[in-house]
């Protein structure tokens, strides 16, 4: 395997994405290689040459039929290879308690948690700009939406890259095998502050996800509740 060109792969289902990627490179490489062999040697035995005249040919039937027929098969094959991996990637969900709305806009991502209550748009709900903290190990369902314009979520070393459409909302998911910091950045071109619209993905041990979970997620949603209780007794003070 070519590995040293391509980034790390830290996905459950890179090693899929992989293998397709490096048979699309050898067959296409091979070709290459091929039709450039071919033309110089064309280039050398048909060369212009003293006393030697050049003559119209139609072709060759055969030959026609054979370069059409064999990148046809070619291309059949290659779906066949490609839809399991397809299906398991795209047209399938893995169960999973861990959601993530991610809002894509020019030019930052948003990441709104859900809070106890597990619905979003409620008040115990938190939002992050531009940082997302996931666990290892773990299958993350993030449902993806623009506010404006198309961007696309690119996670190299996730193997994952989708489209944000305004007006949809697509589900997607990954699940990291590695801690470490991930860069996302936009991946479709949607305006002038494109090239700087980048998020980082914080893949976190159980305990360390834990302990930021505490610190960040609980102590939101307790905010928010203890917010919402206070609500009554100002509304009571204000009908006295």
């Amino acid at each position: 395997m070519l590995d040293w060109w391509l980034p790390e792969n830290v996905s459950t289902y890179g090693k899929d994405i992989d293998r397709l990627f490096h048979l699309i490179y050898y067959i296409t490489g091979a070709t290459l290689v091929l039709v450039t062999v071919v033309l110089v040697a064309f280039l050398w035995v048909y060369r212009d040459r003293p006393g030697r005249r050049a003559r119209y040919t139609h072709g060759s039937t055969p030959l026609e039929i054979v370069w059409t027929v064999v990148p046809a098969l070619i291309l059949v094959l290659l779906t066949m290879l490609s839809v399991p991996a397809w299906s398991k990637i795209k047209m399938t969900q893995p169960d999973t308690d861990f959601i993530v709305q991610v809002t894509a806009k020019q030019f930052n991502w948003q990441f709104t948690y859900p809070g106890p209550d597990g619905r979003f748009g409620t008040a115990d709900d938190t939002t992050l700009l531009d940082e997302m903290h996931v666990p290892v190990n773990k299958v993350v369902r993030v449902l993806l939406r623009s506010q404006d314009v198309i961007h696309s979520f690119f996670v190299p070393q996730f193997r994952m890259k989708q489209d944000t459409v305004p007006g949809r909302e697509i589900p997607q998911w990954f699940e990291a095998t590695k801690p470490g910091k991930y860069e996302l950045p936009c991946a479709e071109l949607c305006g002038f502050g494109h090239s700087g619209m980048r998020a980082w993905i914080y893949v976190h041990t159980p305990e360390e996800y834990a302990a930021w979970a505490a610190a960040t997620l609980t102590a939101k949603a307790s905010t928010a509740g203890d917010e919402k209780k206070g609500e009554p007794e100002r509304e009571e003070k204000t009908k006295r």
